[in-house]
Parts: structure tokens; sequence; C-alpha cells
């Protein structure tokens, strides 16, 4: 599993039960986050508790996400930005 950015002193709705992630997509979450999170979890095996937490994660990452500034930011960079980022950074590796 990867480490999750910290969010504290963030805004965070409370998304601790599947009602609660329900709510807070709907209010709070991308447009559109709701109905892919219902069409996913209706697709998954609810015996599978990990695609189930993996799933629950990853939506509750994405209302985080959206309420972050740093979140904001990277997503507000374009293509070129960020591929050139890319370059330099694999340029540094290659170089040291």
């Amino acid at each position: 599993m990867t480490a999750q950015p910290d969010h504290s002193g963030e805004f965070q709705p409370p998304m601790r039960t599947l009602k609660d992630l329900r709510e807070a997509l709907s209010t709070w979450g991308f447009p559109g986050d709701r109905e892919k999170f219902e069409a996913e979890l209706e697709a998954i095996d609810l015996d599978d508790l990990t695609k189930v937490r993996e799933l629950a994660q990853a939506y509750r990452h994405r209302v985080l996400l959206k309420y972050s500034a740093a979140g904001m930011l990277a997503l507000a960079r374009t293509t070129e930005d960020v591929e050139s980022e890319l370059r330099r950074k694999l340029a540094e590796r290659a170089a040291g």
C-alpha cells in the first residue's frame, strides 16, 4: 500500500462508513464520483473485502484531494508542465 498524504488541518467530511462516503461523494466529491463509485461497488464481490476497502479508500481520497490546496494545484498543472518535470527528473537520475 502506498503512503497517503497528510490531510490534517484541511477540511475533512466524515467518511467512516459507506453511508458517510456516499454522502461525502454526493456533497463534496467531483461531479459524477457518486455514480462511478456506485457502479464500481456494484461490480465487485462484496465478499472480497480487500477490493471493497481499496475502492472506498480511492474515493475517500478523491474527496480529500478536492479540498487539499496541494492536491488541487497538482490537478491544475498542464500536461506540458508535468512532462517537463518528468523529463528533468529522468535526466537527473541518468546523470547521477
